[in-house]
């Protein structure tokens, strides 16, 4: 294929400006942004940062959706056959039936795309800016010229940027230039206005990945203006159309009611010994047209539609229909813990160092208000009374040291708001934990900026990789005389096993005591640091430590990107442990709970140690409070759970509810022990390294604060709150949905098998010309299963979750929306209303009228055809309140619908509530209008033979009221009895037995059951 040529020439080489001509170009500021009222005029300006003609709505594709489909082909076929039998006033109706209920389906289901199209909109990559001087989420489609862009590892450069800093940056460029290999970032300006776009490396382009490090840049070039724009090609190409399991199981149902219909027309011919005539094809297409549910395509195109609206009321994007639908199957929650189960809102609350003991930290927030107080050691386990305020900008080398690596090591960014409506307040801008350090840092009087403006320069970054858990930075010290340099330094944070492994001394007090001076000491510096370690982590807290060292840089080596980081994180000194508080979310241990309830079990996966891991699980019921950390198998480190071979995971009795100190590996491995159980899991993530666990999960979660592009983009569902409660409302969504598509479905279908039973019964009738009497016309049924039926249908695909939805277990992921009890109440409630409605036509026409019969009563009024018109109106008057009454059982698969209270609840759904009021009033115009009657529905009015509708009407809800008493005596509860008090007991159990469970697997949701 041959190589198409392209113009990527932008109109302004900003490759070649210096960062302050870019600055001044823009007329913007690379410390403080744009101000929002700035950015809106430049929106109105330059536009949305979207490319054009990359997909959106078009029209005609959901207008011939609404007519290229079986159903609407059978009635296509009936029309034309009608039409030919000369039948005109039964083909015009059928023809309008069909026209309305595609313009409906059309206006359903176009408003439906375009709510999708917004709401797919907002979980699309996202822009980091600074704006007003703080740093704010913008949708990516909101960035505008001029604007200060901020983005890290994992993140899709959502502009084209001239880069102003940078820190380790490599890009992946290879959707724009081919080059398979990241491209490595600098500042220097680049003469050449020609160069080739894979040699601007001062430049980052839009749609491009950051692979590695962080950077901030000037917008240059947004929307088709930029590069990717300049060659109209979009990094996300997704199929919008993909049909859902859902969608493919109502196409097979309507491949089978197609298949029904065939063989009934050929019954009703059989009946007829295969003579053609007109009184024989308008009965075939009356019998064909019954089993056909016309108003299924726009119930279900506005219960999806309803569905997502619903996710995106309690803060949850959907991305994908398919997860909508999987919500309802899923039993087991893999959740983060920081943002996701607590606040990340974190705060440095304690301190220990060698020597000098323990710190308490007070203050709340972001705003660096609050004092230090030294402690001292613990004696008897518990800290002495008097405590030392530690003056502002005082203490020991020490303690100076470790505050001023808490200080340096770190990217976040605290200042003061200028934003008119939050002037003053304090801001921040960074990682939660960075935040909590610096803040940190500020009270203790070694603020970064200042620090900075004292002389510390930094020199290279090695960031935070979820392979090494740690974060170097090197610094180069202010010089103490004007003839010699600074001294460098490295400073290090991270996790303490991996901060640990490259120490070989520690700081006590103003000395430095080497850790391996003698013979098993560095197992008792160790084991030291992890008692305390313990100590801190028992209270919930994340331990950080920090470390240091002096360097000596090698003559001639690029110390900017020279250096090798196994070389530069060895032989670090110990400084001490920093404890951090995340709050547990308010709604997190109640959301739990409901977890246990609706038989869905939670597994935390965290980075944190296994002692704060626990601690933090305990407050939110993920394990009983009072259960040991230590021995307990609900509660691993990632090591333990990646070092089991699969078979000694599968030979479990239960999966770790708890696995500390995780990695991204871990997270799939976790997924891939619960599919081998058959057991239906969501993973929760915001990383890059997140992205393979979230593509295995049945349904991945991605965080919209928090998480990066490519992990949204591997997401079925984007939580805009990174908030747990929000999955356990979505799961209940989803629930509630299914549950609602099942109900209407059993309604629709249900109708159709009872108009089927009365014309298939019907066909034992003949007039005296030997054709067969319809019980029902065809322009009837089309009024039955369009207006009567398919309103009613729409308002229980709106019903409220019921009080059980999330007390019930989660249904099978195999379990189709067919399950035994939903067919089985589909044939006896049809059968049940077509008897009634038939016995009451036969009563009408026998009893009433002696049989009177006369020929041609299908097609026209005549005196001898008054008894069959009157019976055919008892019969459909029959049918429609006896559809319009079948929706109120249809509320509940078991419970009873009509007593007092079930049916108070009514008014929460004004639209099945209306539906049922007005499709009973419609009877009268459509029984007594003169004219209208006889010639089009093929009826006459109605007067003695309401008895017998009534009287059909209170036996059918008696009957049905008995039904529901027999299956709730006789069938297995469909709610569960458990709840999280239970689940707390079940868990005591397991561990008090695990000792001795050895290799048998009794959980009673592992492989035993399911395979």
């Amino acid at each position: 294929m041959g190589k198409k040529t392209v113009n990527v020439e932008p109109e302004t080489p900003f490759h070649t400006f210096t960062v302050e001509q870019v600055a001044e170009h823009y007329q913007t500021s690379i410390l403080e942004g744009l101000s929002s009222e700035e950015a809106a005029k430049r929106l109105q300006t330059y536009g949305h940062n979207e490319l054009e003609g990359d997909g959106g709505v078009k029209w005609y594709k959901v207008l011939w959706r609404q007519v290229a489909n079986v159903l609407v082909c059978v009635l296509l076929i009936a029309t034309a056959l009608a039409f030919a039998t000369k039948d005109v006033a039964e083909g015009s109706v059928i023809l309008f039936v069909i026209v309305t209920n595609a313009i409906i389906g059309f206006y359903q289901e176009f408003n439906a795309e375009q709510t999708m199209e917004a709401l797919r909109n907002m979980s699309s990559p996202t822009a980091h800016v600074i704006r007003d001087e703080a740093r704010v989420t913008i949708p990516n489609n909101q960035a505008v010229p001029g604007d200060i862009m901020i983005f890290e590892d994992g993140d899709v450069v959502g502009a084209d940027c001239r880069l102003f800093e940078v820190f380790n940056l490599e890009t992946d460029e290879a959707l724009l230039t081919g080059e398979s290999l990241p491209v490595q970032k600098n500042l220097n300006v680049i003469q050449q206005a020609d160069e080739a776009l894979g040699d601007r490396l001062n430049m980052a382009f839009s749609s491009t990945t950051v692979v590695k490090g962080r950077a901030k840049g000037i917008v240059t070039s947004t929307g088709m203006k930029t590069q990717i724009g300049q060659i109209a090609t979009s990094l996300m190409n997704v199929d919008a159309n993909e049909k859902t399991p859902l969608q493919k199981r109502l196409d097979k149902m309507a491949y089978c009611v197609f298949l029904a219909a065939i063989i009934l027309v050929v019954v009703v011919f059989g009946v007829h010994k295969f003579q053609y005539s007109n009184e024989v094809a308008i009965y075939a297409i009356s019998v064909s047209i019954a089993i056909i549910p016309e108003g299924l395509v726009a119930v279900v195109t506005l219960t999806m539609a309803f569905g997502v609206r619903r996710m995106a009321d309690v803060k949850a994007i959907v991305r994908r229909l398919s997860s909508l639908e999987s919500l309802g199957a899923v039993t087991n929650i893999c959740s983060d813990k920081t943002g996701t189960l607590t606040q990340s809102k974190m705060v440095a609350v304690r301190m220990w160092f060698p020597q000098e003991g323990f710190f308490r930290v007070t203050g709340t927030g972001f705003t660096p208000e609050g004092e230090i107080y030294r402690q001292g050691e613990m004696v008897a386990g518990e800290l002495p009374a008097q405590e030392e305020l530690v003056a502002n900008g005082s203490g020991s080398d020490h303690f100076l040291r470790t505050l001023q690596v808490a200080s340096l090591c770190n990217m976040a960014e605290l200042r003061r708001t200028l934003h008119p409506e939050t002037h003053g307040d304090w801001a921040a801008i960074g990682d939660p934990t960075e935040i909590a350090l610096q803040v940190l840092a500020h009270k203790a009087g070694l603020a970064k900026p200042d620090l900075l403006s004292q002389g510390f320069q930094l020199i290279a970054e090695f960031p935070f990789d979820s392979s090494v858990k740690r974060m170097s930075v090197l610094y180069q010290s202010p010089s103490t005389n004007s003839s010699a340099p600074g001294a460098h330094y490295i400073f290090m944070k991270g996790a303490t096993e991996r901060v640990l492994g490259c120490c070989v001394s520690y700081r006590a007090g103003d000395v430095e005591r080497s850790i391996e001076g003698e013979k098993g000491s560095r197992i008792i510096f160790e084991k030291t640091i992890e008692e305390k370690m313990t100590l801190l982590a028992e209270r919930g807290l994340r331990v950080l430590t920090l470390a240091y060292r002096k360097f000596d840089p090698q003559p001639g080596v690029d110390l900017v990107h020279g250096l090798d980081r196994e070389e530069v994180d060895s032989n670090m000194v110990f400084l001490g442990l920093v404890g951090i508080y995340d709050p547990p979310r308010a709604e997190s241990r109640p959301a739990v709970l409901q977890c246990y309830e609706a038989g869905i079990r939670v597994h935390m996966l965290t980075g944190d140690h296994p002692s704060t891991a626990a601690a933090i699980a305990k407050e939110v019921a993920i394990i009983p409070e009072d259960v040991p950390v230590l021995n307990n198998p609900l509660i691993m480190t990632a090591a333990q759970f990646d070092a089991m071979a699969d078979d000694d995971v599968d030979r479990l009795v239960e999966l770790p509810r708890v696995v500390a100190r995780c990695s991204p590996n871990t997270k799939v491995k976790m997924i891939a022990a619960l599919h081998r159980r058959n057991l239906f899991a969501t993973m929760t993530g915001d990383g890059v390294n997140d992205s393979p666990s979230l593509k295995a999960a049945n349904v991945g979660i991605a965080m919209g604060q928090s998480g990066s592009d490519v992990a949204k983009q591997a997401s079925d569902i984007v939580l805009t709150d990174d908030n747990f409660a929000t999955i356990v409302k979505a799961i209940a969504e989803g629930r509630r949905m299914f549950a609602n598509i099942q109900k209407f479905i059993q309604h629709l279908m249900s109708a159709n098998v009872a108009e089927i039973v009365v014309l298939i019964i019907g066909l034992a009738f003949k007039d005296p010309a030997g054709h067969a009497v319809f019980p029902m016309s065809a322009v009837e049924i089309l009024f039955l299963n369009m207006i009567t039926s398919s309103p009613p249908a729409m308002g229980l695909g709106l019903e409220p979750p019921s009080e059980s939805n999330m007390r019930e277990p989660p249904r099978s992921a195999k379990q189709g929306l067919f399950s035994f009890e939903v067919v089985m109440d589909t044939f006896i409630y049809g059968l049940a209303m077509g008897m009634l409605s038939f016995a009451n036509y036969s009563i009408v026409l026998f009893g009433f009228n002696h049989g009177k019969m006369g020929i041609g009563c299908n097609n026209e009024w005549s005196e001898d055809c008054e008894g069959i018109f009157r019976a055919r109106a008892t019969s459909y008057t029959c049918m429609t309140l006896l559809i319009l009454v079948h929706a109120v059982n249809c509320r509940a698969l078991r419970e009873t619908g009509w007593t007092i209270n079930n049916l108070k609840t009514l008014e929460h759904n004004k639209m099945l509530w209306l539906s049922i009021v007005i499709g009973a009033f419609l009877v009268f115009p459509v029984v007594y209008i003169p004219g209208f009657n006889h010639s089009v529905f093929k009826h006459s009015p109605i007067s003695y033979e309401w008895g017998l509708v009534i009287a059909a009407l209170l036996i059918f809800i008696l009957f049905a009221e008995f039904y529901k008493f027999v299956k709730r005596r006789v069938m297995k509860p469909l709610h569960l009895e458990a709840n999280g008090q239970l689940e707390m007991d079940r868990m005591r159990t397991y561990m008090t037995d695990a000792s001795n469970q050895d290799s048998v697997i009794d959980d009673d949701r592992t492989v035993k059951e399911h395979k």
